[in-house]
């Protein structure tokens, strides 16, 4: 009786252990983040690339943040930042957002 008791306390523990790393992977897997998703897709999973598009991407949103442009100029960056349908490139998007001479071509007209 104690053997199968001892048994089961072990299985119910092997199965706990279980469940704790299998919820602790699904927090780290990718599919799970469609911004990591799509910068790993974007830099074919190179460290260094991918590195450089969180950068981007976290002084892109800084630099939104603290100098509110305008909503022409953040779309026309999106669309010249894209690389298809559901992918952009960060270091694109962070270089066009900065571009002092974005939007006085449209002004001049």
């Amino acid at each position: 009786m104690t053997l199968v008791v001892v048994t089961r306390l072990l299985l119910s523990f092997a199965a706990l252990a279980f469940a704790v790393c299998a919820f602790g992977a699904r927090g780290a897997a990718p599919l799970y983040d469609p911004v990591f998703l799509n910068i790993g897709i974007n830099c074919q999973w190179q460290p260094r690339c991918e590195r450089q598009q969180r950068d981007a991407m976290r002084d892109a949103a800084k630099f939104i943040a603290a100098r509110h442009p305008s909503l022409p100029a953040i779309h026309q960056c999106n669309r010249n930042a894209r690389r298809g349908p559901s992918r952009v490139d960060w270091v694109g998007f962070n270089r066009c957002i900065r571009n002092k001479h974005l939007g006085q071509a449209a002004r001049l007209r």
